[in-house]
């Protein structure tokens, strides 16, 4: 049986839309990770997606909490065996820079998870690795019904971290992906293999 995994592209246009740093928005960059990682997920016959949004130009919700609710419910009911929510971090402090992931408690699933997509991103893209972090006010966190992470890739306020949001894009989904294998202990599928081949 194929393991669900259900990525939540953090933000959108309109209601919910994030941060913005150096011409980025955060909406667009959690689109396209995530819209990469669900590519490299479907050529992996081990795994089974779904994302939160559809297009980059899709509104989830008429509010912020009603955004989070729907996101919530749609990977409970599916039921998702894994939920990945993607976000850019922010600071008003320029020189904030890295990687960092958020859980609900520790020890936990979630917590093994979650060091292991970090330690990947960080491998892969050459970001700073924060560590991981217990916030279980987060809604994503808190009322997701499965193992659930909340990554933040990079800050879109600091100049080097916003470079390699917008240059390094499959390189982060590549880590995130790698970073469900290591924990998983399972390898990169052939068809994976294949596809990087032909890149």
């Amino acid at each position: 049986m194929a393991i669900k995994i259900y990525i939540d592209q953090g933000h959108g246009p309109g209601v919910n839309a994030g941060a913005e740093g150096f011409g980025l928005l955060e909406q667009d960059i959690t689109y396209m990770v995530g819209s990469y990682l669900a590519d490299i997920f479907r050529l992996d016959d081990r795994f089974e997606v779904k994302t939160s949004r559809n297009s980059i130009t899709e509104n989830i919700g008429f509010n912020s909490s009603s955004s989070l609710r729907l996101r919530v419910n749609e990977a409970n009911n599916w039921p998702a065996d894994y939920f990945i929510s993607i976000h850019c971090n922010a600071s008003v402090n320029t020189s904030a820079n890295g990687t960092e992931g958020y859980i609900y408690s520790t020890p936990s699933t979630a917590y093994d998870l979650s060091k292991s997509i970090v330690e990947e991103i960080v491998r892969r893209t050459g970001t700073k690795n924060n560590g991981i972090f217990t916030n279980p006010s987060l809604y994503v966190l808190r009322y997701t019904e499965m193992p659930a992470t909340l990554i933040e890739l990079a800050y879109i306020s600091n100049f080097n971290d916003a470079v390699k949001l917008s240059s390094d894009q499959y390189q982060f989904a590549f880590g995130i992906y790698q970073g469900v294998l290591n924990y998983l202990g399972l390898n990169i599928s052939d068809a994976v293999i294949s596809m990087l081949g032909n890149d």
